[in-house]
C-alpha cells in the first residue's frame, strides 16, 4: 500500500519475526506538565486535492488533518487519557480509511501487522489527554514533518515527551501534491510537504500560547528533507531536528529543489542517524554501501553548528513510536526489543535537550550538546558524535530589521545574536542609522527604535543616550528628551550639548 523510496528498504527486510514492546518499557520519564492533545482538519485553499477513495475525481480544496500535542494543567483522567487505538483512528482517517472496522486495522496497514503483541498495544493507555485546555504561559513549538507517506501521530511518544517538558508540537500527515500518494521521493513530494510545513508555520499563529520567537522544525526521513528545503524557505525557524532524515541519503532531491541555498540554512541543525547497515543487506538488498559514512548536506553546510549522530542500536524504522511499537524485526540486522527501546528513550532524552538549548536557552541543555557522548555518561558502543562550528557569517541586520519595518528590533537581536553568537553591531553604525531615519519625514519612530536597541546593547554610552534624547526632542516628545539627557550626563557629566539643553528644556 505504501511506496518507499529507496533508503527505506531496510524497513522491509526478508528473515523477520515479531517485536515484543511496551510503552511502559519505553520507561521514558514525563516532565512537569500533563499532556493535552487535539486533532482537527484545517483546509488550504490555495491548493486542490482529490480524496480517492470517495470514488467521484472531485476536486476539493486540500484539507490538512492536525494533530497537536501541548502542555495542560489538566491532571490524569481515565475519561480523557487516550490509548494507542485512539492515535489509530487518526491514522485510519488520515489513510482515508476512516470507516475501516477497527478490528481490521492491523491487518490492513502494512506499517502494523496483525500479531498478538500488536494487539496488546492497542489498549494501551497513552499520556495525553484528549481535548484538555492549553496552559496559560508562551511555550516554543515544534513543527514536525512525518516520514514518507505516514501519518502526523507517528511518533506521539517522543511527542508526548517533548509537551510534558514545556514544548507544544503540531503535525500534519505527509501526502502527494494531488492524492494522499506520493510519486516516489522526489523533489515534487519534498516540496508539496514543505508547503504542508509552511501551512503549519502559518497555523501556529493561530494559538495565543505559542511563542512565534521560538520555532524549531523536526521531521523523520523523508520529512527531514523536507525540513532542510522549508529551513532555506523561512527566516523565523530557530533550530531544526533530523530522525534518520533523507536529507543525508538524498542529497540529490534537495539540490534540485529552485529554493537550494546553503547560505540560508544558517541554523542549529542536528541529525540523527541509523546504525551502520551490515553487508549482508547492502548486498541482498542492492543498497550502495556510501549510505553507511556519506553525509553530503553536513560537509556542505558553513553557517549552522552542525551535529551528526549514530545511534549504533537503531535501524531506521525505529527513528518513530510506531516503528518501535508495532515493526517486525529483521534478524539479520535489528537489535534486541529491549536495546531498541534503550535506544529510542536516548533519541528521546537527545532530541529534548537540543531543543532546551536552542529554544529555551538552557545552559545544562547546551553543555550536554557540546559533550561527547562519553562525557554524557554514554557507553559509545550505543552513540557515535561528530560536530562543526559555524563558521563567522556577515549577517546583514539592517536587511532583517528593515524588513519588519525596524520594530520590535531587541527581540529581533537577541533571536539572531542566539542563531549567530558572534553577531556584533557596531555602536557607531547604530547611532548613524538612528540619526539618518530619525529625521527622515514619517521614519522617526524607527530611528528611536534603532536607539533603543543601541542603548540596550550599550547601556554605558552617553552618546547614544545624547543622540536617543536629541530624537526625542525633534519628535517633539520633551518629556523623554529630558530624561534621556540627563541619562547621558549621568554617563559623561562633561557631555556640554547635554548640560545645555537639558537648561534651555527646563527653563
Amino acid at each position: 500500500m505504501r511506496t518507499l523510496i529507496l533508503v527505506i528498504l531496510v524497513l522491509f527486510q526478508v528473515s523477520l519475526v515479531n517485536g515484543q514492546t511496551s510503552l511502559k518499557e519505553i520507561n521514558l520519564i514525563n516532565g512537569a506538565y500533563n499532556v493535552g492533545f487535539k486533532h482537527y482538519t484545517a483546509i488550504d485553499s490555495t491548493r486542490i486535492y482529490i480524496v480517492e477513495n470517495e470514488f467521484n475525481n472531485q476536486l476539493i480544496n486540500r484539507p490538512i488533518p492536525i494533530s497537536i500535542w501541548y502542555p495542560t494543567n489538566i491532571k490524569n483522567s481515565d475519561d480523557d487519557q487516550l490509548t494507542v487505538l485512539d492515535y489509530l483512528e487518526i491514522l485510519k482517517e488520515e489513510e482515508e480509511s476512516k470507516n475501516l472496522p477497527n478490528e481490521l486495522v492491523l491487518d490492513w496497514f502494512p506499517d502494523l501487522g496483525d500479531t498478538p503483541q500488536n494487539r496488546a498495544h492497542l489498549s494501551e493507555k497513552v499520556n495525553a489527554l484528549s481535548n484538555a485546555k492549553f496552559l496559560e504561559g508562551k511555550f516554543p513549538v515544534v513543527v514536525y514533518a512525518p516520514s514518507y507517506q505516514a501519518s502526523s501521530i507517528e511518533n506521539f511518544v517522543l511527542f508526548e515527551y517533548l509537551a510534558s517538558n514545556g514544548f507544544v508540537v503540531i503535525s500534519s500527515p505527509s501526502r502527494g501534491t494531488d492524492t494522499r500518494w506520493l510519486e516516489g521521493g522526489t523533489t515534487k513530494d519534498m516540496e508539496t510537504q514543505s508547503r504542508d510545513v509552511a501551512f503549519l508555520l502559518k497555523e501556529i499563529h493561530t494559538y495565543e500560547y505559542i511563542d512565534l520567537d521560538r520555532i524549531a522544525l523536526m521531521g523523520f526521513s523523508f520529512g527531514g528533507l523536507s525540513n532542510a528545503i522549508t529551513v532555506m524557505k523561512n527566516k523565523n525557524i530557530s533550530a531544526i531536528v533530523s530522525l534518520d532524515g533523507t536529507e543525508r541519503y538524498n542529497y540529490t532531491v534537495l539540490e534540485k529543489s529552485p529554493y537550494f541555498n546553503l547560505d540560508r540554512f544558517d541554523i542549529p541543525y542536528i541529525h540523527f542517524a541509523q546504525k551502520d547497515i551490515p553487508e549482508e543487506v547492502l548486498t541482498s538488498d542492492k543498497i550502495p554501501a556510501e549510505l553507511n559514512y556519506k553525509f553530503q548536506l553536513y560537509d556542505s553546510l558553513k553557517y549552522s553548528n552542525v551535529y551528526s549522530y549514530k545511534f549504533h542500536d537503531l535501524t531506521h524504522s525505529y527513528f518513530g513510536s510506531i516503528g518501535v511499537l508495532f515493526s517486525y524485526r529483521d534478524k539479520r540486522q535489528d537489535k534486541s526489543d529491549a536495546e531498541i527501546m534503550a535506544s529510542y528513550k536516548l533519541l528521546s532524552q537527545h532530541t529534548l535537550q537540543f531543543l532546551n538549548a536552542t529554544l529555551k536557552n538552557e545552559a545544562d541543555a547546551k553543555e550536554f550538546i557540546e559533550n561527547s557522548p562519553v562525557k554524557n555518561s554514554i557507553p559509545e558502543n550505543l552513540i557515535s558524535k561528530k560536530m562543526k562550528k559555524s563558521l563567522t557569517k556577515e549577517l546583514d541586520f539592517n536587511d532583517l530589521a528593515l524588513h519588519q519595518g525596524y520594530g520590535d528590533l531587541i527581540p529581533l537581536y537577541k533571536k539572531e545574536k542566539a542563531k549567530h553568537p558572534t553577531l556584533k553591531l557596531e555602536e557607531g553604525m547604530l547611532n548613524n542609522l538612528g540619526l539618518r531615519l530619525s529625521f527622515n519625514a514619517g521614519k522617526m519612530e524607527q530611528g528611536i527604535n534603532v536607539f533603543l536597541l543601541a542603548v540596550h546593547i550599550y547601556p554605558n554610552s552617553a552618546n547614544l543616550y545624547d543622540s536617543l534624547a536629541l530624537a526625542y526632542l525633534y519628535n517633539k516628545d520633551i518629556k523623554n528628551a529630558i530624561a534621556n539627557y540627563k541619562k547621558s550626563l549621568e554617563l559623561d557629566p562633561e557631555n556640554q550639548n547635554a548640560i545645555d539643553t537639558l537648561k534651555r528644556l527646563e527653563e
